[in-house]
């Protein structure tokens, strides 16, 4: 079997997969982020081993996603946000292997979700796609010729760090980028400055629902964000295959008739019809991706 391990801020998942990446069995546990990187590998590596009490099994390998600027190579941590202690530069891969004696992949956690939603999600197949998530913050990730394209410095896909949405401070130090308007931080901020109140996403969500006209103006400016973000890559890579997941689109009934409209008034140059999906596996979306990530390093080395 292959273990997927996806580390969180807030919690940590483990999965257990089949050699078919069907999830046998899988965990959450807290993530110790204030207790350094030690600390947070040996929660994921303890989870792990009541996965595999639980199910008896020869581990073939170990993929790892984990939010931040990784160096997926060298299996390290490079930059990771003030809410993890002693969390960039860790060795995470070094620390899983010296455990384990499998062989262990690290990959950032947008890129494992991508991986993910190619392998067993919405998207399964696709030869080609852009994964977008809408959370705390806007990460993306590129799929190109049935593999994840990182670029030449593992920067490729930034999504939301594209410029040109506007002239609002970015929490990364720039201004007017699409995290600015759909990330579920920037809603909430967007909708104080127009009310003068405090809700979280889920809440102006609700909100919408129940016709309040603040609320919906932030979903469809959220949207149409996404919608020129999605325009742009289609124009510079000919991509016609979307999925976008994370928290804030759980909220697909507020986001998708804004983005649809938005692709209909600006069709790409191609011409072609873009199919934009929300994610399919949830929360267990980086957690696979990540066991499909070691599932086709593995392969490739057994084909060698």
């Amino acid at each position: 079997m292959y273990a997927g391990v996806d580390i969180g801020g807030t919690t940590t998942q483990v999965v257990l997969c089949a050699a078919d990446l069907t999830v046998v069995d899988s965990v959450e546990v807290p993530t110790p982020a204030a207790e350094g990187g030690r600390a947070m590998v040996g929660a994921a590596l303890a989870a792990l081993d009541l996965l595999r009490e639980r199910v008896p099994s020869r581990l073939l390998g170990v993929g790892v996603g984990a939010a931040g600027v990784v160096d997926s190579r060298a299996g390290r941590v490079l930059v990771a946000s003030d809410s993890f202690r002693s969390w960039a530069g860790f060795p995470v891969t070094a620390r899983v292997e010296e455990a384990l004696g499998v062989p262990a992949f690290l990959d950032n956690d947008v890129n494992a979700f991508l991986r993910g939603e190619v392998a067993e999600g919405a998207v399964a197949g696709e030869p080609a796609a852009l994964g977008m998530t809408l959370g705390t913050g806007v990460g993306g990730a590129l799929w190109l010729d049935g593999a994840l394209f990182e670029g030449a410095h593992g920067a490729a896909g930034e999504i939301g760090h594209l410029p040109g949405f506007g002239d609002l401070p970015c929490t990364c130090g720039g201004r007017g980028h699409l995290e600015t308007l759909a990330s579920g931080r920037s809603l909430a901020a967007r909708y104080g400055e127009r009310t003068g109140r405090s809700l979280t996403a889920r809440g102006i969500a609700e909100a919408a629902v129940d016709g309040d006209p603040d609320a919906l103006a932030v979903y469809e400016a959220a949207g149409a964000g996404v919608a020129r973000a999605i325009l742009i890559t289609a124009g510079l890579v000919d991509l016609t295959t979307f999925v976008i997941g994370g928290g804030v689109s759980r909220a697909w009934d507020l986001l998708e008739p804004s983005i649809a409209a938005a692709l209909a008034a600006e069709p790409p140059v191609s011409g072609q019809p873009l199919r934009v999906v929300r994610a399919r596996l949830g929360s267990r979306a980086v957690a696979i991706g990540a066991a499909s990530r070691a599932r086709t390093e593995l392969g490739a080395v057994t084909r060698v």
